[in-house]
């Protein structure tokens, strides 16, 4: 393989001409480098854009703006294109690929409340997505967990991911629910897809809670469905049994109605905070107690001692009732307070892995084991997500091939959002390239331990520059911003 100002020039069983450096990939299995289709791996941009536990999986782009919160907005004084300047600025490691968070435009237009957007309103949020992909935005997305995207209706994400339809770009959704309500969620996406007529990517889909395990083959059936009427329907998937959120997710959504004040008013206030309770413990039932929510991050130094600690034990170990325990760190916290549930089954990881409409997303921040982005205790997938499909699930449970794997991690994703010289190798593609051993591949972090960086990713090459060579980090950044052509 010849790799000249950045492209692939050559592909051949022996490339007469010598590099000027040359690598010896013998053993190694080398192929395209890895794109991240649902990644929040630019949070810690601007403090390291080093990205280290990005680049040491192998991975050499990042679509963010997931979930319903992109870094703009789409209007004139937040526009893709002024995001796309800042962000090459600071010379990061990976490529980056935005969609337009449609939470992140409700919320500038509409603001924190639960109320239906007016017509102005719809015609302003409309204008700012339709700007955002004319200028390279890759798609939309939603976050129906979160306020203040919960309080869209599906009329409104159908108006507003219209102007995707047109280009080619799909319609990313963290669902209104992952758990008992799982296939109306799943109903409500479709429709959205089916009425912008827009292709459909259901966000680290998941069944949480042991009694909606089962749902997993109604999941398939319904996408498949989908499919068959014509909508381009797929779905990505994280390996591990544990998802990442706000400690504020246990919580109802109508309680967060209005933002953060009005919500820890109504924690206070005896005609609601009863019916809070009963929700959350409902909740927390779900997904089998409290000793399955994990603290991963808190914003008071007084209460860092609750970081990396399950819920039920560190509260039993302060004297306190674990509800009145989460209740104290989101108010000494300012709702600043993240966890980790335990709720999904491997069993199911193995075939949502292995289905023919997935691919692989780490749904994680970048960090790194030492400098300012090591803080809390972050999700392991941060830092494992790649080598762990490729070391625990292709060579050790054999829930897929090697081939099938790097299909979902590569060239697979790339085609969802567009990025046309990215996820394959050949003449005339961008030299984004990652070298690993198929033998010895595998993640290291944990829950436990989350700042542990993979082993046997040997070499990472982006836009035709070492990012990674025998595991060390030469020099700065080689990634920028990617566009989808209008």
């Amino acid at each position: 393989i010849a790799v000249t100002a950045g492209r692939i020039v050559a592909m051949q069983p022996a490339v007469a001409d010598r590099g000027t450096e040359e690598i010896d990939a013998r053993g190694m299995t080398v192929a395209p480098g890895f794109i991240d289709i649902h990644s929040h791996g630019d949070g810690g941009l601007r403090d390291d854009p080093r990205m280290e536990s990005v680049i040491r999986q192998g991975i050499t782009s990042i679509v963010v703006g997931a979930d319903g919160s992109s870094r703009f907005s789409g209007d004139a004084g937040n526009s893709f294109a002024a995001w796309e300047a800042r962000t090459n600025l600071l010379r990061p490691s990976v490529n980056i690929a935005s969609m337009i968070g449609l939470g992140t435009v409700r919320g500038a237009v509409v603001g924190e409340s639960d109320r239906g957007a007016s017509a102005s309103e719809m015609a302003r949020m409309t204008a700012m997505v339709e700007r955002a992909v004319s200028e390279g935005a890759c798609g939309a997305s939603s976050g129906l967990e979160y306020t203040p995207g919960a309080f869209a209706s599906e009329s409104e994400l159908v108006a507003l991911c219209r102007p995707l339809s047109a280009r080619g770009l799909s319609y990313a959704t963290h669902m209104r629910n992952e758990d008992d309500q799982l296939l109306e969620s799943i109903d409500e996406s479709i429709a959205v897809a089916r009425g912008a007529r827009c292709g459909l990517q259901v966000s680290h889909l998941k069944q949480q809670g042991t009694r909606n395990w089962s749902k997993i083959d109604a999941c398939f059936a319904r996408l498949r469905a989908a499919r068959a009427e014509g909508i381009a329907a797929w779905f990505d998937v994280y390996p591990y049994v544990a998802y990442a959120t706000g400690l504020t997710n246990l919580f109802p959504t109508w309680s967060r109605d209005g933002g953060d004040a009005a919500f820890l008013a109504r924690l206070a206030d005896p005609a609601t905070a009863p019916r809070i309770r009963q929700e959350v413990l409902a909740k927390v039932e779900l997904i089998g107690g409290w000793d399955n929510v994990q603290i991963s991050r808190v914003g008071r130094a007084e209460d860092r001692d609750a970081e990396g600690k399950r819920l039920g034990t560190w509260a039993a170990a302060q004297q306190q009732d674990p509800y009145e325990a989460a209740v104290g760190l989101l108010r000494r916290n300012n709702t600043d307070v993240g966890m980790l549930g335990f709720a999904m089954s491997e069993d199911n990881l193995d075939r949502l892995l292995a289905h023919e409409f997935s691919m692989v997303c780490s749904d994680g921040g970048g960090f790194a084991i030492d400098g300012p982005t090591r803080r809390g205790s972050p999700h392991p997938r941060g830092a494992g997500t790649f080598p762990r499909v490729l070391g625990r699930y292709v060579r050790e449970r054999r829930a897929l091939s090697l081939e099938q794997a790097v299909h979902r991690m590569t060239a697979r994703p790339a085609s969802r959002v567009r990025l046309g010289d990215r996820g394959l190798m050949a003449v005339g593609m961008a030299a984004d390239i990652v070298v690993f051993d198929p033998a010895t591949v595998s993640d290291t972090a944990t829950f436990a331990n989350p700042f542990q960086y993979p082993v046997g990713i040997v070499h990472v090459v982006v836009n035709g520059y070492w990012s990674l060579r025998n595991g060390e980090r030469p020099g700065d950044g080689t990634g920028r911003v990617l566009r989808v052509a209008s």
